[in-house]
């Protein structure tokens, strides 16, 4: 573990590359944080936006927190609600508004609104409890015009400048000393510019942060990952900083971007593939694999080739999933539409991601 890079956060020791599935709301669907631990889940990542209407955030600090709520004592990240600002109200203006005092937005299913401020956005993620804080930021498509990119980029700075300073006053308030303290990352805008993300960049790194995000949609219109703006954006941040792919999830993407030298990753699609029957497994033994070319491949629980298959899913897979049941099961399970699919499905491929890792982390 020695050679290992390590984030110090205030649940303790993150090694880095780390791989983070999305708790959204609190909970990583159909498992608990003694099956995250069990497959080898590092750490997590929540949403300030979602949590701030369910449960409430009210609610989350009654309940002790997101670790002592989740019962997760582990690292969690809090995403600020950016990606969702892009996701929902971008791509649907009744939901919603973005202006450069914050976002209003609906929630779903009432009348009223709701306003997130960078100010607002860093006193909820630090009430959370949050290991690292994510400043509010405006996503954007890499498709979107210059201009849109422009005020992206011009909003994202003048957003992290408000959320450093809201930062540091609760900081000196609360007394946190450099191990309490939750650590605070800016997200880098501008789309598929290189100039914009040089200018992001270098206003980021004068503020002074203690890591940084690729912010904005990954992928192109086309679903293909955007390799040389999201490398460039990596080379304009120094080294001794960690940076956070965020949104990256594919493992063949987060391979891509691990050489690059991006460190945290996150994203729904492994649970959200799992829950679909789309089940990850590496093309052979990973212990001889080079993570080039053919490497990984899905394997289909719902496929009815599996109808009386008695292998696992993999047979280099340790998880409780493989080494307990077979494909034939799995398939049974699915075609019944038991919760008990949901969750070994979940389980078997969070343990792949924990097993990329720690490959991925031997290099």
């Amino acid at each position: 573990m020695s050679n290992i890079k390590l984030l110090n956060l205030p649940h303790g020791q993150l090694p880095l590359p780390a791989f983070l599935p999305d708790a959204t709301l609190g909970v990583v669907r159909a498992v608990d944080s003694a099956d995250l631990e069990r497959c080898g889940t590092q750490a997590v990542v929540m949403n300030t936006f979602h949590l701030m209407q369910r449960p409430g955030s009210t609610t989350v600090q009654a309940l002790g927190g997101l670790h002592a709520m989740s019962g997760w004592p582990h690292p969690i990240i809090t995403d600020s609600g950016g990606f969702q600002a892009y996701s929902l109200i971008r791509q649907n203006p009744k939901n919603g508004s973005l202006n450069n005092q914050g976002i209003i937005f609906r929630p779903e299913g009432s009348d009223k609104k709701l306003q997130l401020t960078p100010e607002k956005t860093v006193q909820l993620q630090m009430s959370y409890g949050s290991d690292v804080v994510i400043c509010l930021d405006d996503c954007t498509n890499a498709d979107d015009p210059l201009d849109t990119q422009q005020e992206s980029v011009q909003r994202t700075i003048a957003w992290a400048r408000r959320c450093k300073d809201e930062y540091s006053s609760l900081v000196t308030r609360k007394g946190l000393d450099e191990q309490q303290r939750p650590l605070l990352f800016a997200v880098i805008q501008g789309g598929s510019s290189r100039e914009l993300r040089k200018l992001c960049a270098d206003a980021l790194l004068d503020m002074g942060f203690d890591g940084y995000g690729y912010g904005g949609w990954p992928i192109d219109n086309q679903g293909n990952l955007l390799t040389d703006i999201i490398a460039y954006t990596r080379e304009l941040v120094p080294d001794r900083f960690p940076m956070h792919a965020l949104g990256v999830g594919h493992p063949p993407s987060i391979v891509t971007c691990a050489r690059m030298g991006y460190e945290i990753f996150d994203s729904a699609m492994p649970t959200r593939d799992a829950r679909h029957s789309r089940l990850y497994a590496f093309a052979g033994d990973p212990d001889q694999l080079r993570l080039d070319g053919d490497w990984f491949t899905y394997v289909y629980a719902n496929d009815d080739k599996h109808i009386k298959d008695k292998r696992p899913i993999s047979p280099w897979c340790d998880g409780l999933c493989c080494t307990r049941y077979s494909l034939g099961y799995l398939h049974h399970l699915f075609k019944i539409n038991d919760n008990l699919f949901y969750r070994l499905a979940t389980l078997h491929n969070l343990r792949f991601m924990a097993q990329l890792m720690a490959k991925l982390r031997a290099r």
